[in-house]
């Protein structure tokens, strides 16, 4: 129903309005959209901490299934990074770290690409580790010893194949079933088989 009389207050209300500048009601427009925004950002934040959660919770489960693949194969293992780690440590127990590092220095040559690096490379290699009487001299035979030292004056990526895969061999035979029967190791697998009994319990 519309107002006629002179002195009606709806009539006094619709004129105050209308007076009112624009800017105003865009600025109690742009404060009612603030107000919207920061009842939602409790429900935001909500959302975010479930998320990060949730990422946790799957890295557990990958590390948890990674520590169990080990078991595997001693290719599983060597794949790992953490499970290169984790047998170095058990390989320090028995002084005989110096198998994995050569492992390692080998795998590392056979990235290298410039030449002039190369031979630098598989002279230092040798040195450390080949030769009879190296600072940490790996046990391949005299045989392998000869081959791998004539390999040297025509380095190539490939010229300590046949001593990195003695060296692997024995790793595979000997200290990597010793490593899965080791105190630690065994302490790593009840940990990540408890995670998961621990999961299904509570689903």
């Amino acid at each position: 129903m519309s107002c006629w009389m002179p002195g009606c207050p709806a009539l006094s209300m619709c004129r105050g309005l209308a007076a009112l500048p624009i800017t105003c009601l865009e600025r109690a427009k742009d404060l009612k959209t603030r107000l919207g925004i920061l009842l939602h950002k409790p429900e935001l934040g909500h959302k975010t901490g479930s998320s990060s959660k949730l990422q946790l919770g799957s890295r557990r489960r990958d590390s948890s299934r990674e520590v169990l693949e080990w078991r595997e194969s001693f290719d599983q293992l060597l794949k790992s990074k953490s499970g290169v780690n984790a047998f170095h440590t058990f390989l320090k127990t028995e002084f005989s770290e110096e198998n994995l590092d050569f492992w390692l220095a080998c795998e590392d040559f056979k990235k290298t690409r410039s030449k002039t690096k190369l031979a630098s490379k598989a002279n230092r290699i040798f040195e450390e580790f080949v030769q009879s009487e190296a600072p940490r001299e790996v046990n391949i035979d005299h045989e392998t010893r000869e081959i791998t030292r004539k390999n040297l004056s025509g380095a190539t990526s490939a010229c300590f194949n046949e001593a990195q895969a003695k060296t692997r061999t024995l790793m595979e035979k000997d200290s990597y079933p010793r490593f899965l029967k080791s105190a630690s190791y065994q302490d790593m697998t009840k940990q990540a088989t408890g995670r998961g009994t621990s999961k299904r319990s509570h689903t």
